[in-house]
C-alpha cells in the first residue's frame, strides 16, 4: 500500500514466493527497478509474545518483562524527579538509548558479502512475469520479475542481490529506502545488496545514506558518462554474466532538437522520420552524435535498456555417431560435450563437437525497455548496440541477428502509441511485445486485493467515514481528459503480436517446451457487488448496522439508555460508555466544508495487505491542505481516496507538509509527492513548498535535490517550537536580528529536556545565529501560507522516541458567526511516534482532535518501552489528562492484521483508525459510535498476527 509500494505485498503472496519466509519489505509502489531476489527472516531476541486474554477474546501479550524492558525502566526510574507536579505525574518508562539514537538497532553492521550461488544453466526454470502494471495509482513504474530457481531479478522492486533502476528518480526508485532500512533489520546482522544503475545513482545513495544506518551494506555501481558530461557514448555495459543469464545495459539520453546550418529556418534534422529497418546508416549515427554533443548531461536524464539472455542449450551427444568416427566411450566423450575436438581412436581424424552433438538451441532473449520521454525516443532509434537484434530480410543478415522473443515495454502510453516508436518495435520482427507502460485495463484490477476488499466493506457500512470504495470505474476513467488513449490497434506487421501487460502475466523461457505466455496465474477482476454479496451472506446483520449508522449520522439515532438496538435484523448493540458530551464551543456552526482527517496510512514500520506506513491528509477544502507525514506509498493511497485528477489537485493544494521524524515509514514518501508537485505546476506561477521536519531530514533533502529539483524549502522543527515561535514574533515586532529565536528557546525550551529531566543529556540545543536569521524568512513565510489556510499556528514539540522526534498541533484561526459572536479555532494534535510524555499532555490540551499512536496493545508494555511507543490504553490516558474531545487512535503494529486489540470500557471518546478513513469536522460527535458496528464487521478477524517478519519488522520502528 506502496505502494505499501504494492508490491511488496505482491512479492510474498505470490506462488512464486511461497517457498521463502516473507520479507515484509516493499515499495509496492516500486521503481523501474531489476533485482535479484532472495530472503531470509529472523526471530529477534528478547521480543514479547501475545498470550490469551481473559474470557476467550483473541490473543494477548504475556507479563513478563523483557530485558530490554526492564533497562528502561531502570533507566527511567533513576531518572530525576520532574520540575513540576503535573510533569511528575505523567512520567512513565521509557527507552533513554533509544530516544538518543544509541540502541542496538542504529548500530553500525558488518560489511557484508553476496551469497554466491551455484548455478545450472540446463536444469532450470524461467520465466518473465508481470508483478504489477502500477495501473491502479498510476504512481510508479510497472513491474518485471525475472525468475531463475537460484536468482531472482526484478525491475521496479527490488529485492536482495541486485538491484537495477532504469532511470533515476522518485517515479522508479521510491520505494528503494523502505526496501534497504528492512534489509538492514533482517537477519542477526542485516542483508548486503547490489544497487545498478545510471551514473547519476550516486545522488541517490547519498542521499539515502543520511538515514540508513547500514550504509556498508549497500553497494554502489553505476555505469555511463558522468552527469555534466557531453560526451556521447553508444556502450554496452554487462552488469551480470553468469552460468543461467547475462544482462546488458543500453543507456539512452535524451537527444535535445538544436537546429542545423544546414537545415532550413525552423526545421531540425532530429525531427526528420525514424528511418526504416535497411537504413540505420552511418549518418544517423553521425547526426545523433553531433546532436548530443554540445549538451551535458543533468541528473535524471539517462535511462537505460536491459537486455536478458539465457545462454543457449548444447545439442545433445549423439554416441552412435561418435562410435562411427571411431571414438571409444570414456573422457573424450567428455571433451566434445565441452565444445573440445578430439582425436579419433580408430581413425586418422580429427572429431569436432559439431560432428557428434546435435544442433545447439539458441537461448530466449528478453528486452525490457523503459523510453520515458519523447527526446529519449530519438536516442532510442538511432542506438548501434541494438543493431544485433533487429531482423533484416535478407538471409545473410538473419544469421547474423539474434532473435529476440519477448520485448516488454515500461515506456508510458504516450510514447508507445506514437508512429515512430511503433515503427522502432516493427524492427524486431516476429516478437511478443507485452505493453506493461500503464495500460487502462489494469485499472480495475488493484494491486492491494485485501486492502481494496476491506475498503469496500468499510464503505457499504458507513460510507460517510470510509468514502472510497476502492475500485475505479474503466468507463469513467476514459471520460477524463487528463488520461490518454491508446491506440486500439497498433501499426505493426502482422508477425508482431502486441499484448497488454496484465499483473502476474508469465512469459516462459526455459524449459524451452512452455516458451510462450502464460495467463494461469493472472488474478480475477473482483466487483463491487461480488464482495457486499459476501460480506451480507457472511454476516447478515450487517445490512441492519449500515441502515443504523446512517440514521445516527443523520440525527434520527434511537438509543435507550446508552444502548442501541435493532431487533428487527437482529442487532444488538449494547454500549452503556457511549453517552452524550457537551459539544465544544468550536463546533459551534461548523460546515462540511471547513476541515477533514483523511487518514491515508495507519500502520506502522512497513505497509502490510491492510495498512500502508502513516500518512494524514488534512483537507482544508478550498483553502488547500497540510500533509502530516508522508510515509511510502503515500501518492497511491492519495489516488486511492480522491481518484486521478483528485489526487493531482490534491496534491497541487498543499500549503505545508509537517514530517514528525526521521524513520523511514513517515518520510519515504515525499520525494514523489513533491516531483509530482513541480510538475504539476510548472506552468503555473507558484511558490516552493515549505517543508517542516527534523534536521536530519534536511540532510536527505539536500543530497536528494541534487538528483532532481523538489521545489520545496526546508524548516527546522525546533524553529517551529513554540518558544522559538514566541521569539520570532518578539523578533518582528522588535524588528530585531532572528537570532532571538535561538537565545529564547535556550531559555525556556521544552521541560522535556530541561535540567535534571531523563533526556537532558541528549537534547543539544541550536546555537548557530546564522542558522537562526535562515529560518527567520521561512517563518514568515509559514506565518503567511497558515493565514491563507485559516490557520492560526503549527507548532512543534520535541516527544520520546528517537532523536529529533516530534509531535505538531494545528490551530485553526478564531471565527465570527452570523450574530457577532466570536468561535474559538479548532485544534488538531498529532503525536508522532513517542512515549507518553508530559510536552504531548501539555501540548494536547483542549484538542478538538487528538491523533496519538496505538502501537501496541495494552498487555505489551514493556514492548512498547522498548521501542519508544505507546499503548493503545496509554494513548487514551493522555487524550483523557489533557482533555481532547475526540481521540483517534493509528500506527498500528503490523501484528494486528485487520482491527488492533482494544478494550472497550476506555473508549467513550475514542476511534480506530482505518486507511482511507476520512473524519470530516462536523461528524466527530458521533464518531465513536461507529465503533460496535466496526467490532461487528471484523468479530471473526480480531486476531494477532505472530509471524516473525512482524517482530523483524518491529526492530526498524
Amino acid at each position: 500500500m506502496p505502494q505499501m509500494s504494492s508490491l511488496r505485498l505482491l512479492l510474498f503472496s505470490s506462488p512464486l514466493l511461497t517457498p521463502k519466509p516473507p520479507l515484509l519489505s516493499l515499495c509496492l509502489r516500486r521503481p523501474l527497478l531489476f533485482a535479484a531476489y532472495s530472503s531470509y527472516s529472523r526471530k529477534p531476541k528478547n521480543i514479547e509474545r501475545p498470550g490469551s486474554l481473559s474470557g476467550g477474546r483473541r490473543r494477548s501479550s504475556s507479563s513478563s518483562k523483557t530485558d530490554k524492558g526492564k533497562l528502561a525502566m531502570e533507566e527511567s526510574s533513576n531518572s530525576s524527579s520532574v520540575n513540576t507536579a503535573a510533569a511528575e505525574s505523567s512520567t512513565v518508562g521509557f527507552n533513554k538509548r533509544r530516544a538518543e539514537g544509541k540502541d542496538k538497532f542504529d548500530g553500525p553492521k558488518k560489511n557484508l558479502q553476496l551469497k554466491v550461488r551455484k548455478l545450472n544453466p540446463v536444469n532450470t526454470i524461467s520465466y518473465v512475469q508481470i508483478l504489477g502494471t502500477g495501473m491502479d495509482t498510476q504512481d510508479t513504474t510497472p513491474s518485471v520479475l525475472l525468475f531463475f530457481d537460484k536468482q531472482r531479478f526484478i525491475f521496479n522492486a527490488g529485492e536482495i542481490d541486485h538491484i537495477f533502476l532504469s532511470r533515476v528518480c522518485s517515479e522508479t526508485a521510491g520505494g528503494l529506502p523502505g526496501l534497504l532500512l528492512t534489509l538492514a533489520g533482517t537477519g542477526e546482522e542485516g542483508m548486503s545488496v547490489n544497487i545498478w544503475g545510471p551514473s547519476d545513482l550516486k545522488y541517490l545513495v547519498n542521499a539515502m545514506k543520511s538515514f540508513i544506518p547500514n550504509a556498508a551494506m549497500v553497494h554502489a555501481r553505476s555505469f555511463g558518462p558522468s552527469v555534466g558530461s557531453s560526451e556521447a557514448t553508444d556502450d554496452l555495459f554487462v552488469p551480470i554474466d553468469d552460468e543461467v543469464v547475462k544482462i546488458s545495459a543500453v543507456l539512452l539520453r535524451p537527444r535535445y532538437s538544436k537546429v542545423s546550418k544546414t537545415t532550413k529556418e525552423g526545421s531540425s534534422e532530429l525531427d526528420d522520420p525514424l528511418v526504416g529497418v535497411n537504413h540505420l546508416a552511418e549518418n544517423l549515427s553521425v547526426q545523433r552524435m553531433h546532436s548530443t554533443a554540445e549538451f551535458p548531461l543533468k541528473p535524471g536524464d539517462l535511462a537505460v535498456v536491459y537486455i536478458c539472455e539465457l545462454p543457449e542449450i548444447k545439442g545433445k551427444f549423439d554416441p552412435k555417431k561418435a562410435a562411427a568416427l571411431g571414438l571409444r566411450p570414456g573422457p573424450k566423450y567428455r571433451e566434445l560435450q565441452l565444445g573440445n575436438s578430439v582425436q579419433s581412436d580408430h581413425q586418422d581424424i580429427m572429431v569436432h563437437p559439431s560432428d557428434v552433438l546435435d544442433p545447439s538451441v539458441p537461448g530466449p532473449i528478453v528486452l525490457v525497455v523503459d523510453c520515458p520521454t519523447p527526446s529519449h525516443l530519438q536516442e532510442l532509434s538511432s542506438i548501434h548496440s541494438l543493431t544485433p537484434f533487429y531482423t533484416y530480410p535478407s538471409e545473410q543478415s538473419k544469421e547474423m541477428c539474434k532473435k529476440v522473443d519477448c520485448v516488454i515495454h515500461l515506456s508510458p502510453a504516450s510514447i508507445t502509441c506514437t508512429t515512430e516508436y511503433q515503427q522502432w518495435m516493427s524492427r524486431f520482427g516476429e516478437v511478443q511485445h507485452v505493453m506493461a507502460g500503464h495500460q487502462l485495463k489494469n485499472v480495475e484490477i488493484p494491486i492491494l486485493k485485501s486492502s481494496a476488499r476491506i475498503a469496500t466493506r468499510l464503505n457499504y457500512l458507513c460510507p460517510q467515514f470510509f468514502p472510497s470504495p476502492g475500485f475505479w470505474s474503466l468507463p469513467r476513467l476514459k471520460s477524463l481528459p487528463s488520461v490518454s488513449k491508446a491506440p486500439n490497434e497498433f501499426s505493426l506487421p502482422s508477425s508482431c503480436e502486441v499484448i497488454t501487460a496484465e499483473n502476474l502475466l508469465k512469459f516462459h523461457l526455459r524449459p524451452l517446451a512452455q516458451l510462450g505466455l502464460d495467463r494461469t496465474g493472472i488474478p480475477e477482476i473482483i466487483s463491487r457487488p461480488k464482495i457486499i454479496e459476501d460480506l451480507i451472506s457472511e454476516i447478515p446483520e450487517i445490512v441492519g448496522a449500515s441502515e443504523h449508522i446512517t440514521q445516527l449520522l443523520h440525527g434520527n439515532n434511537n438509543t435507550n439508555g446508552g444502548s442501541t438496538t435493532l431487533q428487527a435484523n437482529n442487532v444488538v448493540i449494547k454500549e452503556p460508555w457511549l453517552q452524550e458530551t457537551a459539544l465544544p464551543c468550536c463546533l459551534e456552526g461548523i460546515t462540511r466544508e471547513d476541515m477533514e482527517i483523511v487518514l491515508l496510512g495507519t500502520g506502522s514500520s512497513q505497509p502490510s495487505k491492510y495498512r500502508n506506513v502513516t500518512s494524514i491528509f488534512i483537507n482544508l477544502f478550498t483553502k488547500g491542505s497540510i500533509l502530516l507525514d508522508c510515509g511510502e506509498g503515500t501518492l497511491g493511497q492519495l489516488k486511492r481516496r480522491f481518484g486521478i485528477e483528485g489526487a493531482d489537485e490534491a496534491v497541487k493544494g498543499l500549503r505545508c507538509i509537517w514530517i514528525s521524524h526521521i524513520h523511514a515509514d513517515h518520510h519515504t514518501g515525499l520525494a514523489r509527492i513533491l516531483a509530482l508537485r513541480r510538475d504539476l505546476l510548472k506552468e503555473t506561477p507558484h511558490e516552493p513548498l515549505v517543508v517542516v521536519g527534523p534536521r536530519q531530514l534536511k540532510t536527505f533533502l539536500d543530497a536528494y535535490q541534487k538528483l532532481e529539483d523538489l521545489d520545496m524549502q526546508f524548516l527546522d522543527c525546533r524553529h517551529t517550537t513554540e518558544a522559538s515561535l514566541k521569539a520570532f514574533e518578539s523578533s518582528e515586532n522588535k524588528d530585531v536580528n532572528g537570532s532571538a529565536c535561538v537565545q529564547n528557546d535556550q531559555k525556556t525550551g521544552s521541560d522535556l529536556f530541561a535540567k535534571g529531566r531523563p533526556m537532558e543529556s541528549y537534547w543539544k540545543r541550536p546555537g548557530s545565529p546564522v542558522d537562526a536569521s535562515a529560518a527567520f524568512p521561512l517563518l514568515t513565510t509559514l506565518k503567511k501560507i497558515l493565514r491563507e489556510a485559516g490557520l492560526e499556528a503549527l507548532i512543534s514539540f520535541p516527544v520520546i522516541h528517537c532523536p529529533q522526534a516530534y509531535g505538531v498541533v494545528l490551530k485553526a484561526a478564531d471565527r465570527t458567526n452570523s450574530t457577532g459572536k466570536k468561535i474559538p479555532g479548532w485544534k488538531i494534535v498529532y503525536s508522532g511516534d513517542t512515549r507518553p510524555c508530559p510536552e504531548l499532555v501539555k501540548a494536547s490540551r483542549g484538542a478538538t482532535v487528538l491523533i496519538h499512536e496505538a502501537t501496541f496493545e495494552d498487555g505489551m508494555v514493556q514492548e512498547a518501552i522498548a521501542r519508544n511507543h505507546s499503548t493503545t490504553q496509554e494513548a487514551i490516558e493522555v487524550g483523557d489528562s489533557a482533555g481532547a474531545y475526540r481521540i483517534i487512535l493509528t500506527h498500528f503494529s503490523q501484528r494486528y492484521p485487520k482491527i488492533p486489540v482494544f478494550d472497550e470500557a476506555h473508549m467513550h471518546k475514542t476511534s480506530i483508525a482505518f486507511d482511507m478513513m476520512s473524519v470530516n469536522l462536523a461528524d466527530l460527535p458521533m464518531l465513536p459510535r461507529v465503533l460496535p458496528y466496526l467490532k461487528l464487521l471484523f468479530r471473526d478477524e480480531m486476531i494477532v498476527d505472530e509471524s516473525d517478519d512482524v517482530d523483524v519488522a518491529a526492530a526498524a520502528i
